[in-house]
């Protein structure tokens, strides 16, 4: 059947809803979620247990992921692993706790992953202690820490601002 004038002049004039191309969205979207993913673990805040009251300090760096040490009132614990009490520590005689050595030596033994690798091949660690706890404590944790090979020591603190600094 011959089609007449009019019915091609519809024809011509017809919206034509043509397929969408998806994959340039899909890329926009997969590097989208890449920077996301690279940049959300930029940023690292150490969470205090709440048995810990950190002293207050103008700070000016941010902390690196370390070994992390809490040293509470009641005990020391070594990547969240409760390790010694501290009447153990402050009973023994000498700077070296055993304990504290033998947990840091396990840690370094057991790499899993690159960033827990980039963790320990770094020797560092970072010390959050109460400031309630005795220095004598802190300074066995610390010489422990350096007996095992750990060079690099951060004691984290409350930061507060500079303002409130008084002069």
């Amino acid at each position: 059947m011959k089609n007449s004038r009019r019915i091609k002049r519809m024809s011509r004039n017809r919206i034509r809803i043509t397929k969408m191309n998806l994959t340039s969205l899909m890329d926009v979207f997969t590097i989208l979620v890449f920077f996301l993913l690279v940049n959300s673990a930029t940023t690292e805040v150490l969470e205090t247990p709440k048995r810990i009251s950190l002293p207050e300090s103008v700070v000016e760096s941010k902390p690196r992921e370390t070994v992390v040490i809490f040293v509470s009132p009641s005990e020391v614990m070594v990547q969240g692993e409760p390790v010694v009490r501290i009447e153990d520590i402050l009973a023994m005689e000498g700077d070296r706790i055993e304990a504290i050595s033998d947990r840091l030596a396990k840690l370094s033994e057991n790499v899993i992953g690159f960033k827990t690798k980039v963790v320990a091949e770094s020797q560092e660690i970072t010390i959050l202690a109460d400031k309630s706890v005795p220095f004598n404590v802190v300074k066995k944790v610390m010489s422990t820490c350096t007996g095992e090979g750990y060079g690099r020591i951060s004691l984290a603190v409350m930061q507060k601002s500079p303002e409130s600094v008084q002069t």
